[in-house]
């Protein structure tokens, strides 16, 4: 699911602080970037969906899962979001990188795994970059109008994308018992990773509409009028 945590500021402007979270959000910046290229070369020259997650996975796996850190940002209040909201944000692009994407190996060349890599990649660049700025002065506007205008096409094709790709390894789940428990064990508990993907996508219904609405309503209030240089 798209992210949408609120701005980063540092605590009291800790110069310490501060130094590590424009290097964690450059860092971020350069590694999707790296992830962008190599989807846009990919596609030069295969004009495919086939074999890009192997060529994308190391990074992917790696600058995803590395967003974790963000919700030690807000635990330990580094910057001022809300650490339930950034947990699940941040746990369902991870559930999405390690336990359908790099677990599920028959979902790997579907569409659904392009697009939500074309639409991660594209919105965490401009993401990080506008919490980069935010940090180090005043956000050009040009980044602004895009991390409040380009979620509008790039939020769907990310959610379509992702629920393709888990509707693709479904079969695969059920009939492999993959991550599985079943009954009778020590631990008398079961557990189905085929029902849980399922519940999965079954939350994309209640939380994806609050999660888009809510960027509409930052974009009219930032800049949906005069547009004025504001921070979210």
């Amino acid at each position: 699911m798209p992210s949408s945590a609120s701005k980063q500021e540092s605590k009291e402007q800790n110069p310490v602080i501060l130094s590590y979270l424009i290097a964690y959000n450059v860092a971020q910046v350069m590694g999707w970037s790296a992830i962008f290229f190599i989807f846009l070369s990919h596609f030069y020259s295969e004009r495919t969906s086939k074999g890009l997650y192997d060529k994308v996975a190391p990074l992917l796996n790696i600058f995803q899962t590395a967003a974790v850190l963000e919700i030690l940002h807000c635990a330990l209040g580094f910057v001022r979001s809300s650490v339930m909201l950034t947990a699940f944000q941040v746990f369902s692009r991870v559930m999405l990188t390690w336990g359908v994407a790099y677990s599920i190996v028959v979902v790997q060349n579907v569409t659904g795994v392009s697009m939500f890599v074309f639409a991660w990649s594209v919105t965490e660049i401009i993401r990080y970059a506008f919490y980069m700025f935010s940090l180090i002065g005043e956000v050009p506007y040009t980044l602004q109008w895009c991390r409040y205008t380009f979620f509008i096409v790039l939020y769907p094709i990310g959610v379509t994308g992702e629920l393709l790709s888990i509707w693709s390894g479904l079969d695969f789940v059920r009939e492999s018992k993959m991550y599985s428990v079943e009954l009778p064990n020590a631990a008398n508990m079961s557990f189905s990773y085929f029902y849980f993907l399922i519940f999965f996508m079954i939350m994309y219904i209640p939380v994806f509409p609050q999660l888009y609405m809510h960027m509409l309503a930052q974009r009219n209030k930032v800049i949906g009028g005069a547009g004025k240089s504001k921070k979210e």
